[in-house]
């Protein structure tokens, strides 16, 4: 079981070309958020049920917007990108229930 310190000292040992964005997601129709939780789960770590932690380099971000733009309907779908500099991921701090696991399942 992780700390909240072990996760920051591995947030500081990535690589310095990539911004930690927040990436949350306001999407009413099932199929189209599902989607856009399966291409995030491809990006980055799951920490609230419509919010996503992901370190993107420049090129990574374009690359997920891109993947995300072919999903979502402008006039009824909201993803929200938030970059936090080195200084506010280390004042990260959360209260409350651990943040939600994704379900595998193994089919054999």
């Amino acid at each position: 079981m992780s700390t909240e310190r072990d996760e920051t000292e591995e947030m500081r040992q990535r690589d310095s070309q990539t911004t930690c964005y927040v990436i949350a997601y306001d999407i009413s129709e099932n199929r189209r958020r599902t989607k856009v939780h399966e291409i995030l789960l491809g990006f980055g770590k799951w920490t609230q049920f419509s919010l996503f932690e992901c370190f993107l380099s420049k090129r990574e971000v374009l690359l997920l917007q891109s993947k995300l733009d072919k999903h979502l309907i402008a006039k009824e779908d909201s993803v929200r990108f938030y970059p936090l500099c080195a200084n506010c991921l280390e004042k990260v701090k959360t209260i409350g229930e651990p943040p939600p696991q994704e379900t595998l399942v193994f089919v054999v």
